[in-house]
């Protein structure tokens, strides 16, 4: 085919715009338009809330699912600052609902990113039919009103107040979702997975749809990835040892924290599931790799101690060690490196390193301080590798 026969130049590029854009690809933006794009839309508002309560700004997040197909996230912080009330301490309303790049979102380990591409209520907004956003500052309550991202009104004072907070309500645009029908199941696990990751998040989920039926779960785990154990582990499930052995450690190596949790139960199934700065690692990573090394290490250690393995024997491998094992592992690091764009696997030589020291010292300090919790552990492990 000649150029003659397809002119295409310059001209003929298609370039898209704000609200335009986030509409003609919201794929690009949420994932998806199936009900997996509502769910980050949720996400997308939730960050924000969550990352208040993170920040001592606040001391819970509610989420609620609304008879008529809308979803409501409201926190008790200070409020978002509104530019129509002079506020300049930071992005504004506005700004938050309207702006692609008001600024840089929260970032580092001491902040939860939930949205896909750092964008966050500005995309909700964009996708959804109706948002209206509410905040208590200063002793004034603001209200404004959006409609397919375009605002109707400026934020308007409504009265005084003698709380304060911010909530955002919105309806997604059943002209963009196959389904405008929320899952609260699958919204409560991610909320409980970021209550277990951060132990001062306190969340709640409320569905008001079901007609007199309305159901509600709080997420708040003070116990942290201990928790999320005993969970993963289950009520009626038997263990080998009762104690779920757990740590924390700060590592400037990697300019973060690793903390980890685990426990060896009676059944041969392995349950580890890993998390960088409170996102799921699917696909694993480095800090799954340093986990693994570090329990071979420290059980292999306390076994040639207690001369448990004849002194030729090889090690025990990795999989004969965790047969049976629960664990939580989640670092948190101010410059996460992942290996592509869906933030699936950890990468971070630095990280693999840490992470197996830290739990190579750590577990095999607890198993030398606990000998006869140590030995049923070992045993355990013997019995399974005699079986393979």
């Amino acid at each position: 085919m000649s150029d003659a026969d397809n002119p295409y130049d310059a001209s003929q590029i298609q370039v898209l715009e704000g609200w335009e854009a986030v509409r003609k690809r919201p794929g690009m933006y949420v994932g998806s338009t199936s009900q997996r794009g509502l769910h980050q839309m949720v996400f997308d508002v939730v960050g924000r809330a969550v990352n208040e309560v993170l920040a001592g700004r606040a001391s819970a997040v509610d989420v609620t699912l609304t008879p008529d197909g809308g979803v409501r996230v409201a926190d008790d912080g200070p409020g978002v600052p509104v530019e129509a009330a002079g506020d300049t301490g930071g992005p504004g309303l506005e700004a938050l609902l309207t702006q692609m790049h008001p600024g840089a979102e929260p970032g580092g380990r001491h902040a939860v990113a939930t949205s896909l591409f750092g964008v966050g209520p500005r995309v909700t907004n964009a996708l959804s039919s109706r948002l209206t956003a509410e905040v208590r500052r200063k002793g004034v309550r603001w209200v404004q009103e959006y409609a397919r991202g375009v605002a109707l009104t400026p934020p308007i004072s409504a009265g005084p107040t003698t709380s304060s907070g911010t909530a955002i309500a919105f309806w997604p645009d059943t002209d963009i979702f196959e389904t405008a029908d929320c899952s609260f199941a699958v919204l409560a696990e991610r909320f409980r997975e970021l209550a277990f990751l951060n132990r001062g998040l306190n969340i709640s989920l409320t569905d008001e749809r079901p007609p007199g039926e309305s159901r509600s779960v709080r997420c708040r785990f003070p116990g942290g990835t201990r928790d999320f154990v005993a969970f993963l582990d289950g009520q009626g499930e038997t263990s080998v040892h009762p104690d779920v052995i757990d740590f924390e450690l700060e590592d400037p190596r990697i300019a973060g924290t690793v903390e980890v949790a685990l426990r060896w139960r009676g059944s041969h199934e392995e349950r580890i599931q890993s998390y960088a700065n409170s996102e799921p690692t699917p696909y694993g990573g480095t800090h799954m790799t340093g986990f693994r090394d570090g329990v071979a290490a420290a059980v292999n250690a306390h076994m040639r101690e207690r001369r448990l393995l004849a002194e030729a024997a090889p090690d025990l491998s990795v999989d004969q060690i965790g047969d049976g094992l629960t664990a939580v592992v989640s670092v948190k690091l101010d410059r996460p490196e992942f290996s592509g764009s869906t933030h699936g696997m950890l990468g971070g030589a630095a990280v693999r390193t840490s992470v197996a020291k830290a739990v190579r010292e750590c577990l095999g300090t607890w198993l030398e301080r606990h000998p006869e919790q140590a030995a049923a552990i070992v045993g355990r492990i013997i019995q399974g590798a005699h079986q393979d």
